[in-house]
């Protein structure tokens, strides 16, 4: 595999471990206290994701340093990896990777700090922020908050998503319920704000409507047409499952999960796409 394609897989990876542990570790800050069945799994599933993070976020910048070369010698080139640690995605996967040692250390064992774990998901969520398009752009002091909320919107939905089915399958259905209800008042406030970021960030980065003809438009487009679905989903969710789940309906409890699946598959996609985005192509390409 060309280091450029590997370097995209790794980050895609990455990026779903990382947003995985922060949105655990959120989860259980706001819903944990109603669900003392499955809250212990929901700590291992962050503690997991976290570690399986840094683990490959260590492997960007060998990577980093394989694509300067131009193939996989760079993996062995001191001074090509000392190049990439110094870079600016070297200070952002450092941010990563301290927080999520935070995650993993306060979730893991008996005696956990919710509030350390939540500080550990905020500094990994936004750690992007110092490197990447926006953070060389002359408007950075308006993109880089945009850029934090769009960041720690994706980690709180998309890291909810495998803690509510371990809800569903492991809680009473009247108490899984209400944990819907509550995330589901919450996700639609909140979860708008990604597209309304990432469209003023859009408007922001590309200065010609042309750009979206190039990779990085398309890319772009791709990413706002799987957001659409996602929220299709999600409504479905809300408005005929949920309620469902609530009263009971021996259905519900499956069809809900089959549907939290393919919204998890489908961020998935949308994480690799920016893993794309963010390494092979610019606003200028």
């Amino acid at each position: 595999m060309n280091p450029d394609w590997a370097a995209v897989a790794v980050r895609a990876l990455a990026l779903t471990c990382l947003y995985q542990a922060a949105g655990a570790a959120f989860f259980i800050a706001l819903f944990g206290r109603e669900l003392p069945g499955v809250r212990a799994r929901i700590a291992r599933l962050a503690v997991l994701a976290a570690m399986s993070g840094i683990a490959l976020i260590l492997l960007q910048a060998p990577l980093a340093a394989a694509r300067m070369a131009g193939d996989y010698s760079g993996l062995i080139d001191s001074s090509l990896l000392q190049l990439a640690w110094h870079a600016s995605h070297g200070m952002a996967n450092a941010v990563q990777l301290a927080g999520l040692a935070l995650i993993a250390v306060s979730l893991h064992g008996q005696r956990k700090s919710v509030a350390a774990a939540v500080l550990g998901a905020a500094l990994a969520a936004c750690a992007l922020v110092l490197t990447g398009h926006t953070s060389v752009n002359p408007q950075r002091a308006l993109l880089a908050p945009l850029l934090s909320v769009h960041l720690l919107v994706v980690a709180f939905w998309f890291g909810a998503l495998a803690p509510l089915w371990l809800t569903i399958q492991h809680e009473a259905p009247a108490d899984a319920a209400r944990v819907l209800r509550r995330f589901s008042a919450l996700a639609t406030w909140l979860v708008p704000c990604i597209a309304l970021a990432g469209v003023a960030m859009a408007f922001l980065l590309i200065g010609q409507l042309a750009v979206l003809r190039r990779p990085y438009g398309l890319l772009l487009l791709a990413k706002l047409c799987l957001f659409a679905l996602l929220m299709v989903l999600a409504a479905v969710n809300r408005w005929h499952f949920t309620p469902a789940l609530e009263a009971a309906v021996p259905p519900a409890r499956r069809a809900l999960q089959r549907i939290i699946v393919a919204e998890y598959l489908l961020i998935i996609t949308v994480l690799a796409a920016t893993a794309a985005l963010t390494t092979l192509y610019s606003p200028d390409d």
